[in-house]
């Protein structure tokens, strides 16, 4: 009799498979990939910020009154030593006074020897330098005035520091005319001042250093002018004339008072 246990007996659990020991693949340790960093692109050099204002050329720079009057000042000596001729001198003195920069005023003296042409400079002085000296003050500039003076029923004066050209014109009726010409700024190396006095008077004062030589006509008036001859042979010349009717003309120096804005150089030096 067989005890063995039946194949097919369902009370017994199966036996499992035997699991095969094969070792598993080792894969090769695996590392990323270096890649090289990008290098970054240079950034260009930032330019430099121009200049908020470029220097002005030399002969473009405004000139102001005092220049103006320097210039006028050396083309009266230029003038009054025959260099040039009247015409030209009423030219230049015009251009003088009318220019607005200094190329304007540069070509009106460059043929004249007394004219320092010295360009203008940009540049610092060095701190060793010695310090300027002191500056004499500046005179204000001389007015620009109508060449005739005239006073009816009233009165009318031309004083203080004006411009004097060749030739002026005095005309009182009625009233009174004053001519001061002790601080005037005189352009012509000769003065004609032409008096007409009817019912009225006229008083002509000029510096004690100037020569004053003239006269006119008094009718049921007077005209007197005192005369003098200036020690300097280049000084101005004053000359009065006209007439006077029922009135009178005054014409003398005032002393004490001297014309400052002549100051010529003799012919032939510096």
């Amino acid at each position: 009799m067989d005890n063995s246990p039946s194949q097919d007996d369902p009370g017994q659990p199966p036996v499992p498979a035997p699991v095969p020991m094969n070792k598993p693949e080792i894969q090769p340790e695996t590392r990323p990939e270096a890649h090289p960093e990008p290098t970054p692109a240079p950034h260009p050099a930032p330019e430099p910020p121009a200049p908020a204002h470029a220097p002005v050329a030399q002969a473009e720079l405004r000139v102001s009154d005092a220049d103006r009057e320097r210039i006028a000042e050396l083309l009266r000596d230029a003038y009054a030593e025959g260099r040039l001729d009247a015409e030209e001198h009423a030219e230049r003195i015009g251009a003088a006074y009318a220019a607005k920069t200094f190329g304007d005023l540069a070509p009106l003296t460059r043929d004249l020897p007394s004219h320092p042409h010295r360009p203008l400079s940009f540049e610092k002085p060095p701190l060793d330098a010695p310090a300027p000296g002191p500056v004499a003050p500046m005179l204000p500039p001389a007015r620009q005035e109508s060449p005739s003076v005239v006073a009816i029923f009233g009165g009318a004066s031309r004083k203080g520091r004006w411009r004097v050209g060749s030739h002026l014109r005095a005309f009182a009726a009625f009233g009174g005319v004053e001519i001061d010409l002790t601080d005037a700024v005189f352009e012509s190396p000769e003065v004609e001042i032409e008096v007409t006095a009817l019912f009225g008077g006229v008083e002509i004062r000029v510096p004690e250093n100037v020569s004053l030589h003239g006269g006119g006509v008094g009718i049921f008036g007077g005209f007197d002018v005192r005369e003098q001859t200036a020690a300097d042979p280049y000084a101005p010349l004053v000359r009065v004339k006209g007439v006077a009717m029922f009135g009178g003309c005054d014409a003398k120096p005032r002393r004490g008072k001297k014309l400052k804005e002549w100051a010529r150089k003799q012919l032939g030096t510096e």
